[in-house]
């Protein structure tokens, strides 16, 4: 450094924070039981009388596709049947003389083996006959989509006169009997979680309205763009305030090993993550080093990992330093 004189800087000398800090996190109140529904089969929605934020009722009417071709196909089934029932009377007629005749000896066995045969099969065709008729009527109440349960509509996937395909989505029904907490939560939290996490909610807006919860379902793949996971928190008795789409706080006490806490104003970064500038006590030179972040506050940033008790990390003057560089500390931060 050519007789550089040594740049002056703050330092922090760093110190475990105790264990057991509270973490923060916001998200949203979602129903426990969420179902997509949709049509079994293809064709024209005609209407769709729900609506995002309606109340439901088991059994109510939530959108209709065009019957007509379901009409049309069950009017034949059912004439089918009416002609199938016809020929039985017919051949039942025929049958029945024909073992009077018999009885009497006016016919031949062969005569009322064949009538016999006629009888059955008549009989095999209203079975089929009634299958079909039952079939299109089912298929007549395919387009009509109704609800299974009790809820709340979230969502809907499509408005009348459209052209939409069986199993699309039409509507999404928060079903009532529970509801969960949200949050997208960073992988450090997690692997700091004890097993059994207790979480504080209540709402961002109306802090006395509160709910204890519990993690019941962690998402086993981190979001691609956030990295963070999904993690659905059952809750306890919560109260009618707490609507689905609320938007909520959570608070949970990590079981983990003491956090390091460093002023903001030392973070920096190196290589696109987070870092800082770290002093060697023997030399007086200042290196990089990459730190994972657990949680980011209005004047101190808590690391998880890439510092450790002892560590000299400067805390003023980081914007001009470059590795390697001498310094004179100016003096210590508690």
């Amino acid at each position: 450094m050519g007789g550089a004189p040594p740049r002056p800087v703050r330092t922090v000398t760093l110190e475990k924070s105790e264990a057991g800090l509270p973490v923060t996190l916001t998200g949203e109140i979602e129903a426990l039981d969420e179902a997509a529904l949709g049509f079994r089969l293809s064709g024209q929605m005609i209407e769709r009388p729900v609506s995002v934020g309606d109340r439901i009722e088991p059994g109510q009417l939530l959108a209709r596709l065009e019957p007509q071709n379901e009409l049309n196909a069950l009017r034949a089934a059912k004439a089918n049947l009416a002609a199938a029932n016809a020929k039985l009377t017919q051949v039942k007629n025929h049958f029945e003389r024909q073992q009077t005749l018999l009885s009497q000896g006016w016919t031949t066995r062969a005569n009322f083996d064949q009538a016999e045969r006629e009888l059955r099969t008549a009989e095999a065709k209203i079975e089929a006959a009634e299958a079909q008729v039952a079939t299109a009527h089912d298929q007549v109440s395919f387009t009509e989509l109704k609800a299974d349960a009790e809820g709340v509509v979230t969502a809907v996937g499509a408005d009348p006169g459209e052209v939409i395909q069986a199993s699309q989505m039409i509507v999404r029904l928060a079903r009532q009997g529970g509801r969960d907490a949200v949050f997208d939560v960073p992988a450090q939290i997690l692997r700091s979680a004890p097993n059994d996490l207790s979480v504080n909610v209540h709402l961002a807006e109306e802090p006395d309205v509160k709910a204890i919860g519990r993690v019941r379902e962690v998402a086993p793949q981190a979001d691609p763009v956030t990295r963070t996971f999904r993690v659905r928190v059952g809750l306890t008795d919560p109260p009618e305030a707490m609507r689905l789409g609320a938007t909520v706080t959570g608070t949970l006490r990590l079981d983990a090993d003491p956090m390091i806490e460093i002023p903001a104003s030392a973070l920096t970064r190196f290589n696109n993550q987070p870092a800082v500038w770290v002093v060697d006590p023997q030399t007086l030179t200042v290196e990089t080093r990459n730190v994972d972040v657990l949680r980011f506050g209005p004047a101190t940033v808590t690391v998880s990992q890439g510092l450790d008790t002892g560590d000299i990390v400067v805390t003023a003057g980081v914007q001009a330093l470059r590795p390697g560089q001498k310094v004179r500390l100016l003096g210590s931060e508690s």
